[in-house]
């Protein structure tokens, strides 16, 4: 014990070097949390005896503990060393203690979280901003997929399923109904990541709020309209032959109302009642024609959220006094005013002359006229949709017996159209506006339409025609009458041959 050396001259020669926050530090003030720091760094101190022994020595006065200098890896401390020296070695100690310091310090932030943006529908993490709104790719996949190929969804809880991550495969029907409840729409296709923008928006919701909360938070009063929307959008696309897509395989061909009749070689006058009975053929003609148009109306009336709830006679009088108006609305894209000509369900191509002898030439101008003037509101398919939805719905309908419960469907209906049309066009301020002006024009032509049809119930018993025309314009069927109704010439001629 002589021959060892003693913590005398030397080593307090060396102490008088350690910086003060060293010398401070106490057994009582070395932390578990600090400990475990220094022994990450150093090796574990105090283990085993064993591994102090081996290059380290523990200095102890009174309460005090002093930070032995063999925790630096120097050779040996009963050595004196100069002053030279031990400065270089006490600058050793403090940068590794800095850095020590400076590695918990981020230990916290090293590697910050990326900002959760939700997806909008069902709260997963958004891959980008897809068809107007902020969506994870399955949900992207999966409106792109339900708006090309229309599928009809159908849900089994009343439309009332929440759509999470977890269960957002369960009901398409509601998830698709999400889909268009945040803002989804086909016209509004963009790809591509989360604009800063819109992520800085959307981070400020999710800072305070969790992704199945917002789920919750989105009013039912708004999910009830958005499952109209759902509906009569899916009713239209089904059972409309006009539609965007259908258009796309339709194949026309140029047709006539007249029938065929042998012309004398000499100049011949015919008689009134000749031509009057070549325009009740024509009359046949063009009822036929337009018969297909009934039944997909009759099948679209049904689908359209709480039609069924209205008593029969209700909707039978709805459906018969509003057809004309919403027969235009969906076929306002087929009538041409630059060919003149109007072209059918089944592509037939009528010429505007023709329908001016079924009806009269200033009766045919004004429905070309209001036809231009619906297409010029440039509504997609499911806003034409809405629109027939809402001339179905009049309330003022002559002999409606529960006015109060046509008025709040066509609450419903209105509400719905001006959120569709505010959502798909949002740069124009008055579209709705417009389109309800579009609503008063309809109504003029339909009572204009339904005078026109007195000369034919007062002839019914000269011409045949189909039951479901009959029975949709209240005109007599004439079941005895023998005549058949002669079909269309077509021409068999496709548009673009020559």
């Amino acid at each position: 014990m002589a021959n060892s050396p003693g913590p005398s001259s030397s080593y307090s020669d060396n102490v008088q070097n350690v910086p003060d926050y060293v010398q401070k530090i106490t057994a009582d003030s070395i932390t578990p949390g600090r400990m475990a720091v220094i022994s990450d760094h150093y090796g574990t101190m105090g283990s085993t005896g064993s591994r102090i022994s081996d290059g380290f020595s523990v200095v102890s006065s009174g309460n005090t503990m002093l930070l032995p200098l063999s925790v630096v890896p120097t050779p040996v401390l009963d050595t004196p060393m100069k002053p030279e020296t031990s400065s270089a070695t006490m600058e050793d100690i403090k940068p590794k203690i800095k850095t020590e310091e400076s590695t918990i310090q981020p230990a916290d932030s090293n590697s910050p979280k990326q900002p959760f943006v939700p997806c909008k529908v069902c709260g997963d993490r958004a891959s980008g901003y897809h068809y107007g709104v902020t969506s994870c790719e399955g949900c992207k996949g999966f409106f792109r997929r339900s708006i090309q190929k229309q599928i009809e969804y159908r849900c089994l809880r009343d439309g009332k399923c929440m759509v999470i991550r977890l269960n957002r495969n369960r009901c398409q029907y509601c998830r698709f109904k999400k889909c268009l409840a945040v803002g989804m729409s086909r016209d509004s296709v963009r790809f591509g990541r989360v604009p800063k923008r819109s992520k800085s928006m959307d981070e400020a919701h999710v800072s305070s709020t969790d992704p199945t909360l917002e789920q919750s938070a989105i009013e039912s009063k708004q999910l009830a309209i958005y499952d109209i929307i759902l509906n009569v959008s899916q009713a239209h696309l089904a059972h409309c032959g006009v539609t965007d897509d259908k258009l796309k395989t339709l194949q026309r061909k140029h047709a006539t109302l007249m029938t065929k009749i042998e012309i004398p070689d000499r100049l011949v006058q015919f008689t009134d009642e000749e031509l009057e009975s070549q325009r009740l053929l024509m009359w046949q003609c063009y009822a036929s024609l337009t018969t297909p148009a009934i039944q997909n109306m009759v099948e679209f009336v049904k689908r359209i959220p709480g039609i069924l709830e209205l008593s029969q006679d209700d909707q039978l009088i709805l459906i018969k006094m509003s057809f004309f108006e919403m027969w235009v609305t969906r076929m306002a894209r087929m009538f041409s005013l630059e060919e003149s000509v109007l072209t059918f369900e089944d592509g037939s191509i009528i010429q505007k002359e023709e329908l001016s002898v079924v009806y009269s030439a200033e009766f045919v101008s004004a429905m070309f006229d209001v036809a231009g003037n619906i297409n010029g509101l440039n509504l997609n398919d499911t806003e034409i949709g809405l629109l027939s939805a809402v001339i179905l719905a009049s309330p003022d309908r002559h002999g409606i017996q529960n006015m109060k419960a046509v008025e709040a469907l066509w609450e419903k209906l209105i509400e719905a159209l001006k959120l569709q049309l505010k959502r798909n066009h949002s740069t124009e301020e008055n579209l709705f506006g417009t389109a309800l002006v579009k609503l008063s024009e309809l109504r003029a032509l339909g009572s204009h339409h339904n005078e026109l049809l007195q000369y034919y119930r007062s002839n019914w018993h000269r011409c045949k025609i189909p039951p479901l025309f009959s029975e949709i314009y209240d005109i007599p069927k004439n079941e005895m009458y023998m005549m058949e109704s002669p079909p269309c010439n077509n021409m068999n001629i496709p548009v673009g041959s020559s």
